[in-house]
């Protein structure tokens, strides 16, 4: 007999939330608390999502090779600029990938919360 595996529900799960801040010599502006809540963390760390949120603040973020994010604001305001200067901004309703390698600026405007999406195929890999 196999055991039942249960739907991950956002709206009814609440997960204790974790809270971080960038790193120091990432650091561009602020100091932002950043809050997540992961609803779902596969066993090998290579797939998570959850919500995010975070104040005010920017910093620098550098994808390695093999990780990726989707995420889909749910209110405040963000801005993501790639090291050629290129910026798009993000509001309610807006959805975004970030691809593998990619590095740039992530600047929070407004208080964000996020759905986030990260897959991490290096950590699907055996040691």
């Amino acid at each position: 007999m196999t055991a039942s595996v249960r739907l991950i529900d956002f709206q009814a799960d609440a997960p204790a939330p974790t809270h971080d801040r960038p790193r120091p010599d990432r650091l561009v502006a602020g100091n932002p608390d950043r809050t997540t809540w992961t609803h779902y963390s596969a066993r090998h760390g290579d797939f998570d999502c959850g919500i995010w949120a975070c104040e005010p603040g920017a910093w620098r973020i550098a994808f390695p090779a093999g990780k990726e994010e989707f995420f889909h604001v749910i209110s405040g305001r963000i801005r993501i600029r790639d090291d050629a200067g290129t910026a798009n901004e993000f509001g309610p309703g807006d959805a975004c990938v970030i691809p593998a390698g990619f590095t740039g600026l992530f600047e929070v405007l407004e208080p964000v919360r996020k759905y986030f999406v990260v897959i991490d195929r290096e950590a699907a890999r055996p040691a």
